[in-house]
């Protein structure tokens, strides 16, 4: 009697497939045997420890608690703002916007932090080049307005931080300060 008479086209078909199913796994098994350290891109071994750099950045918990403290002051002189905190590359950590405070100003908040932390330097300060570059001001995301402020380790800006919704400058910049204070304890 002939096996194939009598199981069909089905028996064959499971066989081919076992051996196919059998074929893909030795293929598999075989392919993960390879895929060791030797496997791995040859461009990454060529980099030179000169060639890396080591950035510092504030954590989630550093930078909410900093915000949280410009917040805190500026609501003890019941002022209405928002608090904004950038890393070193101008990327939003952590914004607060405050009871009450005005549309307007987690934007504000988020250009002055992010103004300070590129040139690390107070928006206070920078204000004043206006009059000297007045075409500071057309760079995207800036704002040159006092209220930022530089986080610097080392002398390194690693983040900024910025108030905005005080009638004043002067006042988003203290709270910015504030902010930058309680970093140190």
């Amino acid at each position: 009697m002939d096996i194939h008479k009598k199981t069909g086209k089905r028996a064959g078909a499971l066989v081919g497939g076992t051996l196919v199913a059998a074929g893909a796994i030795g293929v598999w098994a075989g392919g993960s045997q390879d895929a060791g350290p030797a496997a791995q891109p040859a461009l990454a071994s060529k980099v030179e420890p000169a060639d890396l750099r080591q950035t510092n950045h504030l954590t989630v918990a550093a930078a909410t608690e900093a915000a949280q403290a410009a917040l805190a002051a500026a609501s003890r002189e019941n002022q209405r703002v928002s608090v904004a905190i950038v890393d070193r590359d101008g990327n939003t950590i952590v914004l607060l916007r405050g009871d009450g405070a005005g549309p307007q100003s987690y934007e504000a908040a988020e250009r002055k932090a992010f103004t300070a932390v590129s040139w690390n330097a107070p928006t206070s300060q920078l204000a004043g080049r206006l009059d000297k570059a007045p075409h500071l001001a057309d760079i995207p995301g800036t704002l040159f307005l006092g209220g930022g402020v530089p986080v610097a380790t080392d002398g390194a800006p690693i983040a900024g931080i910025g108030v905005a919704g005080a009638p004043s400058g002067d006042l988003d910049e203290k709270f910015a300060r504030t902010g930058v204070a309680a970093l140190g304890d």
